[in-house]
């Protein structure tokens, strides 16, 4: 899901800079200090599943774990996704420098609508929880997907229209399989550690 150097047009990686520079500001003033191990280990999580990637055009397709950011940290997510996006830009070269800003805004913005959305309730069940993760996690890769194709339509129009699609279909099982593994592993916290879960912010 990382857009790459010199695809997206001047006006969208300035807007997409200003969204993150915005967002990056509030997500650090929300971020308490006893919740900073944890948000190092969702920047490490987040890293990793992102390794492995299958390129798709100027995209690639691989697992974000985004939403489980968004339930995890709410706010704070977001500087935590940026901060993964510039260290593999920098030591792999996924998406790039410039875009980085679109590219936190691609996967940023969906993890704190899961935050909002999906964060578990005191006393949750784990089935529920397991419902409640699968949910996240498919939002969270529509909502990506939606935003990516909204920077390239605001990019190139229907020049970019094959892409576009392609990112489209291609993305389709990655939302199923992010969906069980959101699922899976929030319905694990609930049962094991629901400490976790207490003090989204």
């Amino acid at each position: 899901m990382h857009i790459a150097e010199g695809v997206l047009n001047w006006p969208v990686l300035a807007g997409g800079a200003a969204i993150t520079a915005v967002l990056t500001g509030v997500g650090l003033k929300r971020l308490d200090d006893d919740r900073l191990p944890l948000a190092g280990m969702m920047a490490a999580l987040f890293f990793v599943a992102s390794l492995i990637h299958v390129p798709v055009g100027v995209g690639s397709v691989h697992l974000v774990l985004n939403g489980l950011c968004g339930i995890m940290l709410g706010w704070a997510a977001y500087p935590v996704i940026l901060v993964s996006l510039l260290l593999q830009a920098l030591l792999f070269g996924f998406g790039g420098l410039t875009s980085l800003g679109v590219n936190a805004v691609v996967m940023g913005l969906p993890a704190l609508l899961c935050g909002l959305l999906f964060a578990p309730p005191a006393g949750l069940q784990p089935r529920a929880a397991l419902m409640r993760g699968g949910l996240a996690g498919a939002v969270a890769i529509a909502g990506g997907v939606l935003l990516m194709t909204l920077a390239l339509y605001l990019s190139g129009g229907r020049a970019f229209m094959p892409l576009m699609t392609g990112v489209l279909v291609a993305h389709l099982p990655v939302a199923v399989i992010e969906a069980l593994v959101t699922g899976i592993v929030l319905s694990t916290l609930i049962r094991m550690r629901p400490a976790l879960l207490a003090a989204q912010a």
